[in-house]
């Protein structure tokens, strides 16, 4: 089965959101469009710029998680989560 790779929030990023003066505004804005489906071309499409390198350095700071969603799989896989 085929995959792509996908973020989503930890819990370090929720609390980030509540904070957005903390972080910034471009980390807030990706903060708020990461939902464990969209991928990092998705997310730069939406947001005007490329932000592989922001999720990488989000991913690294533990306010990421990466996310394997299935491609063209049975519906009721789901999605499983990797730390």
């Amino acid at each position: 089965m085929q995959t792509i790779m996908r973020c989503a929030k930890t819990v370090k990023a929720w609390e980030a959101l509540a904070r957005p003066d903390l972080v910034g505004k471009p980390v807030h804005s990706l903060l708020l469009m990461v939902n464990g489906r969209r991928s990092d071309r998705e997310l730069s499409l939406l947001l005007g710029d490329d932000v592989t390198g922001l999720m990488h350095t989000l991913l690294r700071q533990g306010y990421l998680q990466q996310t394997t969603l299935p491609v063209n799989g049975d519906p009721d896989e789901g999605t499983s989560t990797s730390a």
